[in-house]
């Protein structure tokens, strides 16, 4: 290319109209809605606003950082860490790749839950393995009576919680601490009215955790690197002598796991034992109460 070509194209392009909100949704490669959602987080913009400001010139600056997420998307890259936000049961929460992405099923938990805490004053719940704080959060935010004891072996999934509970303005009724299981707590702690858990149950080597969202995910709460079952067994198995009378333990496993954690919660000694299915019809969340 001669030099006065050059210093042509390099006008053109200098002179080249912004880039537009339209323009930039038209652009291949993510579902609409994704490329809605990304384009919001950029400009801290409203739905209505990418309407009916559509046609508005973004900045060099703007279309850089949202081609960038735009291409992370395409590659893979969650939309939840992508942003930093999820909604869960209501509430929006910050997330990262410390933490698991809370799903929809899970909030399935969170309404059994809050089902068996009806007519329990200031309830004591324990949240195992809490990740960003989804179950406790929303148990909480639910039950302004309850205290909830939050627990996770990750110092970087902790932190991500704790923030959470901060800026939610729970953080004087969830306390985070650090545990493996219940090895943390005092041995002398107060029995609670609920146990809740969404451990690892994956299988080591299952094909899905090299598949999607999972990818990016930390694979300490997805897979307990075994058959999937080890850490329910610790957590049905510790339950009982942690839970007043009458009262229960709910724990979310796979898809394939009802029969086993049922089998787990009646040889613990839990009684009314069930396991109830999430809106796909799966068979999501197993419990038992305590005698």
């Amino acid at each position: 290319m001669s030099q006065g070509a050059s210093d042509t194209a390099r006008e053109t392009a200098s002179t080249s109209p912004p880039a537009t909100v339209a323009q930039l949704l038209r652009e291949p490669g993510l579902p609409p809605s994704e490329s809605r959602i990304l384009l919001s987080h950029v400009l801290g913009w409203s739905r209505t606003q990418l309407i009916t400001r559509d046609r508005e010139p973004l900045s060099p600056q703007t279309v850089a950082v949202y081609r960038g997420l735009h291409a992370r998307r395409a590659a893979g890259e969650p939309i939840a860490y992508l942003t930093g936000t999820r909604e869960f049961f209501g509430l929006t929460l910050s997330v990262s790749p410390s933490v698991l992405i809370p799903r929809p099923e899970t909030e399935l938990l969170v309404e059994l839950a809050l089902a068996r805490l009806e007519g329990r004053r200031s309830p004591r719940v324990l949240d195992l393995g809490t990740g960003s704080g989804a179950i406790a959060l929303a148990i909480a935010h639910s039950r302004p009576d309850a205290r909830v004891i939050a627990l996770d072996r990750s110092t970087d999934a902790l932190a991500v919680a704790q923030a959470n509970a901060r800026r939610l303005g729970l953080d004087a009724r969830v306390q985070c601490f650090e545990s493996d299981w219940y090895a943390g707590l005092p041995s002398q702690s107060e029995p609670f009215d609920i146990i809740v858990s969404n451990p690892p149950y994956i299988v080591a080597g299952d094909e899905h955790l090299s598949q999607g969202d999972l990818r990016f995910e930390p694979v300490d709460a997805l897979t307990d690197h075994a058959d999937g079952l080890a850490a329910l067994r610790t957590i049905v198995a510790g339950a009982p002598p942690r839970l007043l009378p009458q009262s229960w333990l709910l724990c979310e496993h796979g898809y394939h796991q009802a029969a086993d954690v049922r089998d787990l919660c009646m040889a613990a000694g839990l009684v009314d034992v069930v396991s109830e299915r999430d809106l796909a019809g799966i068979e999501r969340i197993t419990g038992g109460r305590r005698v």
